[in-house]
C-alpha cells in the first residue's frame, strides 16, 4: 500500500512526495489514463534508446496529457471545481484516444 499524506493530497514513495492523483477520476477513466500513461513512458524510452529527438518529444506530451489528465500535474485538484475537474480527465482521455 502506498502511504498517503494525512490531507491525501500526496503519496509519499521512498521518502519523496509526489501529487497523488485525483479521487474524483472515476476508475475506469484512471484505469484507462494510467495505461496511456504507462504506454506514453515505454514510448520515451525506445525513444531515448534510439536516439530519436522528436519521437521523444511526443512521447513526452503524452506523458505530460496523462498526468495532468490524472490531476497528477497542472492546477492541483484539490483547487478545481468539480466540473473542472471532470473536464480535465475527458479532455485528455479525449486527446490520448485520439479523437
Amino acid at each position: 500500500m502506498v502511504e498517503r499524506t494525512p490531507d491525501g493530497r500526496y503519496v509519499v514513495v521512498e521518502g519523496r512526495r509526489w501529487r497523488a492523483t485525483d479521487p474524483e477520476v472515476p476508475e475506469d477513466a484512471a484505469a484507462a489514463l494510467r495505461k496511456h500513461l504507462m504506454a506514453a513512458r515505454r514510448a520515451v524510452g525506445v525513444a531515448v534508446r534510439a536516439g530519436d529527438a522528436e519521437g521523444e518529444r511526443v512521447a513526452r506530451g503524452r506523458v505530460q496529457v496523462a498526468k495532468v489528465a490524472l490531476g497528477e500535474r497542472g492546477v492541483p485538484w484539490w483547487e478545481a471545481s468539480s466540473a473542472e475537474r471532470r473536464e480535465r480527465w475527458v479532455a485528455g482521455l479525449r486527446e490520448l484516444d485520439g479523437e
